[in-house]
This record gives structure tokens, C-alpha cells and sequence, in this order.
């Protein structure tokens, strides 16, 4: 979603789709226990960092799965503890 949202055109929208297939194969859906990690994650950045909803529920599907994030919005996601993120430039 992150990606997706970051897109300005139809062309970048390709070539972040193609990224996506060939790197991350599995959809992550959230469910009860991202969601309460993402309500503790706003809780402690959504001040500091201009976190939002969308932003925590991302990073609280990647942390609570060992997964590392891509994304262009480095800036919201850099201090989170425990998440891996990868910067994303389209």
C-alpha cells in the first residue's frame, strides 16, 4: 500500500508492481495482533514522527512478521524500533 500510494504516474505504478512481485510474494492482512502493535506504535510516534494510521498498521504488519519494509517514506518509519526498512526510490 505504502508504495502503491507514493506513485505519481502509471509508469512508476508498473515498475512498483513489478518490485512488489518480484520481491515480496506473501500479502500481509492485518489482524487483531498488528492492530493492537499499531495502536502502541501511534501511541508512541505519531507525535514525533507525523505517524498515521495507515503508516502504524504497515509497520506494525512488517515488524510482527520479520519482514523489512520498502517504502519512500523513509522519514515516518526510520526510528520505529525493531523495523527493518528498506528506502524505496521509484
Amino acid at each position: 500500500m505504502e508504495l502503491i500510494q507514493g506513485c505519481t504516474d502509471k509508469s512508476e505504478l508498473k515498475s512498483v508492481k513489478e518490485f512488489i512481485r518480484l520481491n515480496f510474494p506473501d500479502i500481509i492482512y492485518p489482524d487483531e495482533r498488528i492492530s493492537e502493535k499499531a495502536i502502541r506504535l501511534l501511541e508512541h510516534y505519531a507525535l514525533s514522527d507525523g505517524f498515521r494510521t495507515v503508516d502504524a498498521l504497515i509497520a506494525a504488519s512488517a515488524i510482527s512478521h520479520k519482514a523489512s519494509l520498502a517504502t519512500a517514506n523513509f522519514k515516518h518509519f526510520k526510528n520505529i524500533a525493531g523495523l527493518h526498512v528498506i528506502r524505496f526510490e521509484p
